[in-house]
């Protein structure tokens, strides 16, 4: 919601989101993908500690065409 924009929601979403899965689920991988041209969801990845492993090309069709993908991955520990 452009309200939430800025004040750190996502971020805060997507840790607790990473430590429900590292902790409770017992995953040890995680993995969070976003269209190349979404810097705000590049951002959040970023600083929650997901790091950016590279292009996915034309990876996701949407209803205005191919999309290629950023794949970022954080391990627990």
């Amino acid at each position: 919601m452009p309200a939430a924009r800025g004040a750190g929601v996502a971020l805060h979403a997507t840790n607790r989101a990473a430590e429900w899965a590292f902790h409770d689920l017992g995953l040890h991988c995680l993995e969070l993908t976003h269209g190349v041209r979404n810097t705000a969801s590049c951002r959040v990845a970023q600083k929650a500690g997901f790091a950016l492993e590279g292009t996915k090309r034309s990876a996701t069709l949407h209803a205005d065409g191919w999309h290629d993908m950023h794949p970022h991955a954080r391990v627990n520990g």
